[in-house]
């Protein structure tokens, strides 16, 4: 755990020092394209269904309208994203609400701005899910225990919902052996036989259907099927110094968040502007749920699966701070 704070920090301070191409300010840049000023705006990405609804709302107009000129830069997990917004890198950034809280109880200086993704609330077609191949012995989520399971980030929000999987199914969560690989190359690694399990988001986990895996937990949905998953969030700086941006672009993630709602079809199809998959994967895609605001009841019971498990190091989380 002390390995992976320090991480942290030294990459706040790493990219602090390197972002010569973020702002000076608190905010982005300028330019006059289409003969109006708008602002530019960087935000950190993770290439997973989840963000759908920011690319579909770029393409709608719903950043433009407000002046918001979008770039995406794709990072492997919220835990990498966050000191990207710290250092001024990105404007925004899109985390799993486990990051969030770890970051702040370590003193870092962030703030939730708009709702990301939350479970969609079906066990056994939930948009994460824990794959076996299909020929092996792991029947339920308690026979992980003493086996190895991939997550994209160690110590973090999937960890965190595998372990109360493996607990409500009656097997020892603290047997469970993590792995941390990027999610796109988990289907390759679970086929390979490099784990046992992989804990997956999309299009990961249907890719690995596809080569016959199956499905044996889903922890979001089982350890909350309201859960908020993940959040839009900025440093605590912009937020503070720019409040009209924060609230542009709540605006405009909000309608975004509306949009990818009432039209699934686009929210799958969108994916082939950031992610390399196939028309037979999207059609087969689970998507989340996309509620404009988040469950404070979910968080307070993650945040308290993270207490239990060491994860903010003594420390409680303060829910209503981060993500009020």
């Amino acid at each position: 755990m002390r390995r992976r704070v320090l991480g942290l920090a030294v990459a706040v301070v790493t990219l602090a020092g390197a972002a010569g191409c973020g702002s000076s300010d608190s905010g982005g840049g300028t330019s006059s394209a289409s003969g109006g000023k708008k602002t530019q705006v960087t935000v950190g990405v993770i290439p997973i269904v989840d963000v759908a609804p920011l690319y579909l709302g770029q393409k709608q107009g719903f950043f433009a309208r407000r002046g918001i000129e979008l770039r995406m830069v794709t990072a492997q997990g919220g835990a990498a994203i966050i000191p990207g917004v710290v250092s001024g890198q990105f404007q925004f950034g899109f985390s799993n609400t486990t990051s969030l809280m770890l970051a702040q109880t370590k003193g870092v200086p962030v703030k939730s701005v708009v709702n990301g993704a939350a479970s969609n609330g079906k066990v056994g077609a939930d948009v994460t899910g824990v794959l076996v191949k299909k020929d092996s012995p792991v029947k339920s989520a308690k026979h992980l225990a003493g086996r190895s399971v991939a997550v994209n980030t160690l110590q973090n929000i999937g960890d965190t919902t595998v372990r109360e999987s493996v607990r409500e199914d009656g097997g020892d969560p603290a047997k469970v052996k993590f792995v941390e690989i990027p999610f796109d190359q988990m289907p390759a690694a679970l086929d390979g036989g490099r784990v046992d399990a992989a804990w997956m988001g999309e299009p990961a986990q249907t890719v690995a259907k596809a080569q016959g895996a199956r499905v044996i937990a889903s922890p979001f949905a089982e350890t909350d099927p309201k859960l908020t998953v993940a959040t839009w969030f900025t440093s605590t700086k912009i937020a503070q110094q720019n409040p009209e941006l924060v609230k542009k672009f709540t605006e405009a993630m909000t309608e975004s968040l509306e949009y990818a709602t009432g039209h699934p079809d686009e929210a799958r199809q969108i994916l082939t502007a950031y992610t390399k998959i196939s028309g037979d994967v999207l059609a087969k895609l689970i998507l989340p749920s996309w509620p404009p605001q988040v469950d404070v009841a979910s968080l307070e019971k993650l945040a308290a699966l993270g207490e239990e498990d060491g994860i903010f190091g003594g420390k409680k989380p303060d829910i209503q701070a981060l993500f009020s």
